[in-house]
């Protein structure tokens, strides 16, 4: 049987923006179109993906009259690798935009009230703005639409590429040249590596068969100069990795922690594997503000240095603090929220579930010479009881900034149970966030919202909300 094509809308005027990067067109049937790629004022003709009663959504398949607004993308790849899918807009107006779905969400999910929404803050770069990159070696070059009508039926050629996977598939990767997303040495290195590699024959990935030597690389570089790679293997060869290492090493300048790991593993993580520090002292520093910190291979930070500082700047704001209070950071991490405010609280109590980040969180504390910050490894609701209260003081300010799933409820429940006089929360994701939010309404008000651009030409957007008791 054949398969029933799906339908096709012709000279669709965009009308606004939705969130999540899709943008909204008004059909005569009443529906709301949601269409990926487009922004506000383009005419376009849409093939419709998903058709529900009182929605759809849908691709473009021709841009028959662009919006005023559109600008030329700066990157080759884009369209392509999936990232920075904003680049057709212009930085200021994404900022808008993102405004716009904050208060949008907290509106439509939290059904709370709110306070105006203060300014966004802005990344003050909008390329070469990431600390840490990861890219991809795979035997699968990903083909383009365009490069697939080309071949005319004929079979796939096999060609290997090194760069990030296009989107949805798992073992097709984009051969990226030139990425705006960090700055040099990165090119270079992604460059010299890839040279190397087809000089020599060395084998990139296979996803599906999980074989073949070269997997990942992951790339930080800091602010104060010092940067670390971590060249990830399927196995151990003495021989081929010291090559390529010192390769790396005597072509890509500046280069002060160079590390390697093996995972002979299916998936691609690295936590639960040793790091093998193969040049350098093993770890890179940091700045926020004064203030140091160590990141080591598999260590969290945010990862837009600059943007980040700001981040914390309009935490620490929102916190109020005078000097006198007991400042708990949930879900600390690696300390780096508790340890930018330290200086205005008398005493940090920072609480992660994960071991390696408060081992981190310690050491970044002993580094800065905090000894009123105090990390602690588990579960917040475990670990904020009487007895640790007793000891430890109970708090007079709460931070919490959660991964993109938001706070489980059991922990929304504990700070309605801790009573803090403030809570300030940093979300990455704020549809969760007003989801905790509306919970949180028991006992707190929303007096202060701030969202904060991390990911300029993503639709991505952080929101720092504060909340007082009631």
């Amino acid at each position: 049987m054949a398969r029933r094509k799906k339908p096709a809308l012709e000279n669709i005027t965009i009308a606004s923006y939705a969130a999540e990067g899709k943008s909204i067109a008004h059909l005569e049937d009443g529906k709301v179109l949601f269409v990926e790629n487009a922004i506000p004022g383009d005419v376009v003709n849409v093939r419709v993906t998903k058709n529900k009663k009182s929605w759809a959504e849908g691709k473009i398949t021709q841009l028959l009259q662009p919006s005023p607004a559109r600008v030329t993308p700066f990157c080759e790849h884009f369209g392509v690798c999936g990232g920075c899918k904003w680049q057709m807009l212009p930085y200021p107006q994404q900022t808008i935009y993102k405004q716009q779905q904050v208060l949008d969400q907290l509106q439509r999910i939290g059904k709370i009230e709110l306070p105006q929404i203060e300014p966004i803050s802005g990344s003050p770069l909008d390329q070469f703005y990431r600390n840490k990159l990861e890219f991809t070696f795979s035997k699968n070059r990903y083909f383009t639409q365009d490069e697939i009508v080309a071949l005319n039926g004929e079979d796939f050629p096999i060609e290997p590429a090194v760069g990030f996977h296009a989107p949805g598939l798992f073992d097709k990767v984009v051969n990226i040249h030139k990425c705006y997303l960090q700055a040099e040495p990165t090119n270079l290195l992604l460059n010299t590596v890839r040279n190397y590699a087809e000089a020599h024959g060395l084998e990139y990935y296979d996803f599906r068969n999980h074989t073949g030597w070269l997997r990942n690389m992951i790339v930080r570089v800091a602010r104060t100069g010092e940067i670390l790679v971590n060249l990830v293997i399927q196995r151990d060869d003495i021989k081929e990795r010291n090559a390529i290492m010192d390769h790396i090493l005597a072509n890509v300048p500046g280069i002060t922690s160079l590390h390697y790991t093996i995972n002979p593993k299916v998936n691609d993580t690295i936590y639960d594997l040793d790091v093998q520090c193969y040049y350098g002292k093993g770890y890179i520093e940091e700045t926020l503000e004064d203030f140091r910190f160590k990141i080591s291979p598999k260590s969290f930070f945010q990862t837009n240095t600059y943007q980040g500082e700001n981040l914390y700047k309009i935490t620490r704001e929102f916190a109020g603090l005078t000097g006198t209070e007991t400042l708990y950071d949930l879900y600390c991490g690696t300390g780096s929220i508790g340890i930018f405010c330290s200086n205005k609280a008398s005493k940090i109590i920072g609480i992660e579930v994960v071991e390696d980040a408060i081992i981190d969180a310690r050491e970044n504390a002993k580094m800065n010479n905090l000894e009123h910050c105090q990390f602690y490894c588990g579960d917040v609701a475990d670990i904020c009881t009487d007895e640790f209260f007793s000891e430890h003081g109970r708090p007079d300010v709460i931070i919490t900034d959660p991964p993109r799933a938001g706070m489980n409820e059991k922990l929304v429940r504990q700070l309605l149970k801790m009573r803090a006089p403030k809570v300030v929360y940093v979300s990455c994701n704020p549809a969760t966030q007003a989801r905790d939010l509306q919970l949180l309404d028991e006992a707190y008000k929303v007096t202060r919202v701030r969202p904060v651009d991390m990911f300029p030409h993503t639709h991505h957007i952080e929101n720092v909300v504060l909340l007082e008791l009631k």
